[in-house]
């Protein structure tokens, strides 16, 4: 493996090849945004591409969206590394699609217009309920996108041999403003074009790896799981990686710590906010139906070609040299790309991954503006006295605002070196946390009142932004020895008193409580009558093109 890595720069391949094939990714998607904008005439057309995206297309379109960077490079990273253990993070976001299938994405579909929001309110004083929805999008979409702009800068520093902090964070603020630039011109339309094409091409760009990686083994998965052990046999830090406990489980604070990440991502999807978005944008809930069934088979078959291609790197490139690479465990997709196929191959996977990341933080973006341009000033700023053109437009500087505070933290996140589906797992638990209680409380329990769902909301983020704060996560991590530096996002101090690294098993279990307990305690009568119109809707679809408003 001396050749794989050049000595001086860090970088892996051609960098002028590399950048070119960047470059035709950027072009492709950019010509597509532009087509998109075209028929952006309405708020409908921007934030939910006209409701007209067939089951089929947006069920791509979702697979796009949610196949992020943590995905790609983050679980075939912690899989190389970590074996048995970095698999888990692929069966959490899988089987987290049969809690979003089953109990909320035909109804989200059926009862809001464009964001979450709608459904929370439909029955509860608009105002402050729109209000704390608004603010809990806008944390679970910042924490997403710290994970795919720490990515893409890791992604391109690596390939284009780049050195330094300053010059990653100039990674990451092109990314970032690339990614503005999609959002305020395509729109819903565009993203949902540029996500089916990712999706395609992700797909088809892993299908390609997982042959040729089983092929070097005659096929046999048995001979390349073998390979991968011995790898890990070799290394600095050897791991028995067809096992379970390399990451978790070598101590009660860590089995704790896998209890509350698969808590955290099982019941996270069924809260993130552009997730539910995405089923806004089909005609009929049959259409919402089966766009999640075909997202669940592609996003299913991905995960089992991430299996092979995580071990396949973990075999042929090696932990060591993945975790001295630039990014870190999230580079071993990458190198593995070189090692198979050399320059070109891994300048198209590479290009793929970035199409991937661009996708995903655009739909991330649109999806947080939108939220504060239609919950916050359209619904409680304006009293719904305001024009479409208007609303949009304050979507639009929304995003770049959102785009901005990214990019800071962004830059954080990759000089910390921290894995980023690691990092969409605290997105999940922010989302499993403040939005998925109070979704199903609204859905399901007609006494449900404004009080709960603020006490739901408000208790669930509030837990979980603090918990994570005092955690190892942001200081107080120990250092690790390929690189001198703790995975915390601060570094050099340690203020830390909260044990686990994800807080789903405190903090999703206390908003719950607290959603029943501010109803009890409420004076509120709840609205049986608004109840029994949410329900009908919920189930029928009447009046889902219609505002949302008391």
């Amino acid at each position: 493996m001396a050749d794989l890595m050049a000595a001086d720069s860090g970088t892996i391949g051609e960098p002028a090849v590399n950048i070119s094939i960047f470059g035709v990714f950027v072009l492709i998607t950019l010509f597509i945004t532009f087509r998109a904008s075209r028929t952006n005439k309405s708020a409908a057309d921007y934030y939910a591409a006209g409701r007209n995206i067939g089951g089929t297309q947006n069920g791509l379109a979702i697979a796009g969206d949610y196949l992020s960077a943590a995905s790609f490079l983050g679980i075939t990273g912690a899989i190389a590394v970590y074996g048995y253990d970095g698999f888990l993070y692929s069966i959490g976001f899988l089987v987290a699609w049969l809690v979003a299938l089953l109990l909320v994405a035909e109804l989200m579909r059926n009862t809001a217009r464009f964001t979450m929001a709608d459904v929370l309110a439909f029955r509860m004083r608009q105002g402050p309920v729109r209000t704390a929805a608004a603010i809990s999008t806008l944390a679970v979409s910042l924490f997403y996108l710290l994970a795919q702009m720490a990515g893409a800068g890791g992604l391109v520093t690596l390939l284009l041999g780049l050195t330094g902090e300053g010059a990653q964070a100039l990674v990451v603020i092109i990314v970032g403003a690339l990614m503005i630039f999609y959002v305020l011109v395509g729109g819903m339309r565009g993203t949902t074009y540029v996500q089916m094409i990712k999706a395609t091409l992700l797909i088809a760009g892993a299908f390609v790896m997982t042959v040729w990686v089983l092929g070097k083994y005659g096929f046999n998965l048995s001979g390349l799981l073998g390979a991968a052990q011995d790898s890990s046999d070799a290394a600095a830090t050897p791991r028995a990686v067809l096992e379970p406990g390399a990451q978790y489980g070598a101590t009660g604070t860590s089995k704790l710590d896998f209890i509350s990440l698969g808590l955290a991502l099982v019941l996270g999807t069924a809260g993130l906010p552009h997730v539910l978005m995405r089923f806004y944008t089909v005609p009929t809930a049959k259409d919402a139906r089966k766009s999640v069934v075909w997202a669940i088979w592609l996003i299913g078959v991905f995960y089992l070609f991430s299996l092979v291609i995580g071990y396949g790197a973990g075999a042929l490139v090696g932990a060591d040299t993945i975790l001295g690479a630039p990014g870190g465990v999230n580079a071993a997709a990458p190198l593995l790309a070189f090692e198979l196929g050399g320059t070109v191959l891994l300048g198209i996977i590479a290009g793929v991954a970035f199409a991937t990341i661009l996708a995903v933080v655009a739909g991330l973006t649109i999806t947080a503006s939108a939220s504060f341009a239609h919950d916050v000033y359209a619904s409680v700023i304006k009293k719904g006295q305001v024009s479409a053109n208007a609303e949009v437009r304050v979507a639009r500087i929304t995003a770049i605002v959102i785009g901005a505070i990214a990019i800071g933290l962004g830059i954080l996140a990759l000089q910390a070196g921290l894995n980023i589906a690691f990092l969409v797992a605290l997105a999940f638990a922010v989302a499993a946390s403040a939005n998925l209680p109070t979704i199903l409380y609204t859905l399901f329990w007609k006494n449900f009142t404004t009080q709960g769902a603020l006490w739901s909301i408000y208790g669930g983020l509030i837990t979980c932004l603090t918990l994570i704060f005092f955690s190892p996560v942001v200081s107080g991590a120990p250092i690790v020895p390929t690189t001198g530096k703790s995975t915390s996002l601060l570094q050099g101090v340690d203020f830390s008193w909260f044990p686990l690294n994800n807080p789903g098993l405190v903090s999703i279990p206390l908003s719950f409580f607290l959603g029943w307990l501010g109803t009890k305690l409420s004076k509120e009568e709840p609205d049986v009558d608004k109840y029994a119109e949410l329900e009908v809707r919920s189930l029928t679809g009447i009046g889902a093109e219609k505002a949302v408003e008391h």
